[in-house]
C-alpha cells in the first residue's frame, strides 16, 4: 500500500465525516432489532469515535497493518464495544455488523472520488476491504472471548451454588453434593467446606452423595481429599448416601474408606454427628 493511496483514503474519512456517518448510522439502525433512544445514542458516539481514530490511525500507519502500534487505539476501542455487546445480548453477527456496514457509504464515496483512476479504485476497495474485514473478524474474536469470559464466571457461580455448606446443629455442618463431583468442582466444594469449618468451628461435616449417580475412581479420590483436608482443619467427616449399587463400585474399585465413617442416609449420619457432639434428641410425646 502506497502512502498515497493511504493518504487518499484518510482525507477521505476526515473531509466526508458527517456524511459518512450519516450513511453509516442509517444502514446500520435500520438493521438493528432492538431500537430505543439510548441505543441509538451509544452507537452514535461510538461510530463518530471510530471514524476519528480510523482516520488517525491510517495517517500514521502509512498502511493497512490493522496489526500495527498505530492501530492500537482503534483495537482498544472494538474491544470495549464487543465486551459490552456480549453483556447487552447481542449476537456475533450484530457486534460485527457494526463495522461491515460502514463498507457500503465508505465505498460509494470511495467510487465518487476515484471515478476518474479505475486502477486505483480497485487497488483501493480490495486494501480497504481486506482491511474492514479484519476489523470485523477482530470484533468477532473479542466478543467470543467476552462470551466465555461470562460462561466461566456463570459456571463459576452455579459451582458455588449447588455446594451449600448448611449447619445442622452447633457443631454440625452437611454438604449435600447433587450431580458429577470432577475436578473443578471438589475444589469449589473444599473451598467452600474449609472456611465453613473455619466460621463455625465445628467438629463433625456430613458429606451427602445421595445426589451423586455415579462414583467412580476419581470420584472417590475427590471425596477423600475433601475428608483429609476437613481433618487438617480439626473436622471429622461422614460419609452419607451410600447407596447399595455405590457400596458394591467401591468395594470393586478397591477404594480404603475404612478410615471413614459412612451411612445409608443423611438420617443416619445425622444422628451419628449427635452423638459424636455429645448431643441427644428426645421424642416428644404427643398428647390425645
Amino acid at each position: 500500500m502506497s502512502m498515497a493511496t493511504t493518504g487518499h483514503l484518510a482525507r477521505i474519512l476526515i473531509d466526508n465525516q458527517e456524511a459518512l456517518l450519516e450513511g453509516w448510522l442509517g444502514g446500520m439502525l435500520s438493521r438493528m432489532v432492538r431500537r430505543d433512544k439510548a441505543a441509538e445514542g451509544e452507537i452514535r458516539q461510538q461510530a463518530g469515535r471510530f471514524l476519528t481514530l480510523v482516520a488517525r490511525a491510517v495517517e500514521r500507519g502509512q498502511a493497512y497493518d490493522f496489526d500495527a502500534p498505530a492501530w492500537a487505539e482503534v483495537r482498544q476501542l472494538l474491544a470495549e464495544m464487543s465486551a459490552a455487546r456480549v453483556r447487552q445480548g447481542f449476537s456475533p453477527t450484530e457486534t460485527a455488523g457494526f463495522i461491515f456496514s460502514l463498507k457500503e457509504p465508505l465505498f460509494a464515496l470511495l467510487r465518487s472520488s476515484l471515478a476518474a483512476d479505475p486502477a486505483a479504485l480497485a487497488a483501493e476497495v480490495s486494501d480497504t476491504g481486506m482491511l474492514f474485514d479484519r476489523m470485523g473478524l477482530f470484533t468477532i474474536e473479542e466478543y467470543q472471548k467476552g462470551r466465555e469470559s461470562v460462561i466461566m464466571r456463570q459456571q463459576q457461580e452455579l459451582l458455588e451454588l449447588s455446594t451449600p455448606v448448611v449447619q445442622l446443629w452447633k457443631d454440625v455442618l452437611a454438604l449435600p453434593l447433587i450431580g458429577t463431583l470432577d475436578s473443578a468442582r471438589t475444589q469449589v466444594v473444599m473451598e467452600n467446606l474449609l472456611q465453613k469449618i473455619i466460621e463455625t468451628g465445628a467438629s463433625i461435616a456430613i458429606i451427602d452423595i445421595t445426589g451423586v449417580p455415579t462414583v467412580d475412581t476419581l470420584v472417590a479420590q475427590h471425596l477423600l481429599k475433601t475428608v483429609a483436608a476437613a481433618r487438617l482443619m480439626g473436622a471429622d467427616c461422614i460419609i452419607s448416601g451410600i447407596r447399595p449399587q455405590i457400596a458394591q463400585t467401591i468395594v470393586h474399585l478397591g477404594v480404603n474408606l475404612e478410615d471413614v465413617i459412612t451411612k445409608a442416609t443423611l438420617a443416619d449420619a445425622f444422628l451419628v454427628a449427635l452423638k459424636r457432639v455429645g448431643a441427644t434428641v428426645v421424642r416428644a410425646e404427643t398428647a390425645l
